[in-house]
């Protein structure tokens, strides 16, 4: 049997501001905005560029109580994790466009990690595995 989790719905509060951060600030690839008549949603998709794991769906709160979680889907904790190739090129890029770090860079016996805000307050780990973590051949 093979399986893989391909989606993870992120909540947010209006579709287009969220395709504006995650593609400007974050360099995500939009790789699918489809209406659903039926639903009257939109189906949209979001993943790192040149990845080929687990993508993000963008899922606008549409209660009252899915819009209380916006931002805080982890009760606070590191939600996503962005691995990468190169930390420091990303870690730059990604501060030059604004992102907000709220835990600078660190170099740990796994590989170096800041944490991130997203546009909503979602906690993110951006992350290079040292060579030697099972995850570090991910991205060889």
């Amino acid at each position: 049997m093979k399986q893989n989790i391909v989606h993870i719905a992120l909540v947010v509060d209006d579709y287009d501001d969220a395709i504006a951060f995650y593609t400007t600030k974050l360099n995500f690839v939009l790789l699918e905005d489809t209406y659903q008549p039926e639903q009257n949603k939109r189906w949209v998709v979001v993943s790192p560029p040149n990845s080929q794991g687990t993508t993000i769906l963008l899922a606008k709160a549409s209660t009252p109580v899915q819009e209380n979680f916006v931002g805080n889907q982890a009760g606070g904790r590191v939600f996503l994790f962005l691995g990468t190739d190169d930390f420091y090129r990303d870690y730059e890029q990604m501060y030059e466009r604004g992102i907000e770090f709220v835990r600078e860079p660190k170099e740990v016996d796994y590989g170096t990690v800041a944490v991130f805000k997203d546009l909503y307050g979602n906690l993110w780990d951006l992350i290079q595995f040292s060579d030697s973590h099972p995850n570090s051949k991910r991205f060889r």
